[in-house]
């Protein structure tokens, strides 16, 4: 098992920055891939980055490329989502999950276990 505690969501400005924090604990963490994801109201849960268990690998969705970073600090036993140059697209429930695959997955399905979400909110 793995808990996962999402932070860090909030309201901002187009163009303004948030770093998203993902606390996990239960199963040891450097052994599973991350990813982030979103869902915006009335649509379906999109994939938005992926690290693998080293941090070595990772990818991005074509929306937000060059313009969010995925970090893990595994001694720290969190991964972060680093967001800058916010647009009002961006604004969805932002959550965190864990794959026991230790690569980087970019589907729903290949994630075990998921957060609660964290509300991100870009206003124009």
């Amino acid at each position: 098992q793995v808990q996962l505690v999402e932070s860090g969501g909030g309201l901002v400005q187009a163009g303004g920055s948030l770093r998203l924090s993902c606390a996990a604990s239960g199963r040891t963490f450097s052994n599973v891939g991350m990813g982030w994801f979103r869902q915006a109201p009335g649509k379906e849960r999109e994939f938005v980055t992926g690290i693998s268990w080293s941090g070595g690998s990772t990818y991005y969705a074509d929306s937000v490329k060059g313009r969010f970073t995925i970090s893990r600090d595994n001694a720290k036993n969190t991964v972060y989502l680093q967001m800058n140059s916010l647009k009002p697209e961006d604004t969805a429930v932002y959550y965190c999950a864990a794959s026991i695959t230790p690569g980087v997955a970019g589907t729903v399905g290949a994630y075990d276990y998921w957060g609660q979400g964290t509300q991100v909110t870009v206003s124009s």
